[in-house]
Formats: structure tokens, C-alpha cells, sequence
């Protein structure tokens, strides 16, 4: 995996309902919890549930000019739309953490570092799908570690909503589990 050179920034895509925003976030509040400065900019069609949504994260030293990624380090793809729309944006040298359980394998660009993940079904396997996002976030900490696994922990502690804390132990596993697949 590659360590934060400076700045990063990352598009994560994926179909509405798939918690992309959420994941965003995740990501986000995890560099500002590692005294990066941090851009969350999110972007969804009209119907937003089975649509299409994306957000973009600048993670930067430095201070952020602008929050508009046209050529990310990295993309997490949740969905094969997400793969084809941008894919061919990411920097040669870049990453791309793809959902393996939604995205069939195949050969991508041999100039990227591909990293399936089978988040839908590490998700289900812990009892719900729903938290196939916060897998995807654990991935990305691995991928470009900011900050300690148990630093990050701390954060989703934070993220969780008061009206879902009956979800936080589930997210926590989730993110733990999607940390530890990408070591693999």
C-alpha cells in the first residue's frame, strides 16, 4: 500500500442508497482527525436512491484550493458504472478499491494498483449490506494510512448518528474487517 504523499484525493462512486456520501464522510473526518486539512464534496442525481452518487475528498498538508477532483489517487467503486465512468480519470500510479462482490474481476489499467474487496458480502456476512461502505472505508484506510486503525475506530464513534448507536458496534466490525481484508 502507499503512504499519504502530501495530498490525496480520492472519488468514491457509487449507485444512490449505497452509503456513498456516508463513506465520504468517513473518509473525510478520518484525515481531519489526522491534522490533514480536509474538502468533502458530494454529488448525487435528482433521485438519489438507485441513482447514481459520488463524492470527492481532498486530504492535504497543505491548505485546499479547491475541492473538485478531476484526476483522483484513488477511486473506491462500489458499482460497475463507477468503474467505467472513473476509472480513466485516476492518476497513473493511482489505486482503485472496487465492491468484488457487486464488480466482476477482470484486467483494468496496468498502470493503477487494483484492489478488489468483497465488501457487500463481508457486510452481509456480519448481517447486513448495508454496512458494505464502512468496509470500504476500512480498505481505504489501509490503502493510505492517515492515522492508526484504533485512531480511526474512534472517529466512526463520532460519525455514528445518536439515532443509529445501535449500529456503531456493527460499524465498527465492518471497518475493522475491510481494514484487515486489504492487509491480505
Amino acid at each position: 500500500m502507499k503512504a499519504m504523499q502530501g495530498k490525496e484525493e480520492v472519488i468514491m462512486a457509487g449507485f444512490g442508497g449505497q452509503g456513498v456520501l456516508f463513506l465520504g464522510k468517513v473518509v473525510a473526518e478520518v484525515g481531519m482527525a489526522a491534522g490533514k486539512n480536509v474538502s468533502w464534496l458530494p454529488s448525487y442525481g435528482p433521485e438519489m436512491r438507485g441513482g447514481t452518487a459520488n463524492c470527492s475528498v481532498v486530504i492535504s498538508e497543505e491548505p485546499i484550493a479547491s475541492p473538485i477532483v478531476n484526476e483522483p489517487d484513488m477511486l473506491i467503486a462500489m458499482n460497475r458504472p463507477s468503474v467505467t465512468k472513473f476509472l480513466p480519470k485516476v492518476k497513473k500510479g493511482g489505486v482503485m478499491i472496487y465492491n468484488s462482490s457487486l464488480i466482476p474481476a477482470e484486467t483494468y489499467r496496468d498502470d493503477v494498483t487494483v484492489i478488489p474487496v468483497p465488501a457487500s458480502k463481508i457486510a452481509g456476512d456480519l448481517g447486513s449490506e448495508r454496512v458494505a461502505n464502512v468496509v470500504m472505508a476500512g480498505a481505504f484506510l489501509r490503502a493510505c494510512p492517515v492515522m492508526t486503525l484504533e485512531q480511526a475506530l474512534k472517529q466512526i464513534e463520532h460519525l455514528t448518528p445518536a439515532k443509529k448507536k445501535d449500529l456503531l458496534d456493527l460499524n465498527k466490525t465492518a471497518f475493522t474487517k475491510g481494514y484487515e481484508y486489504t492487509h491480505q
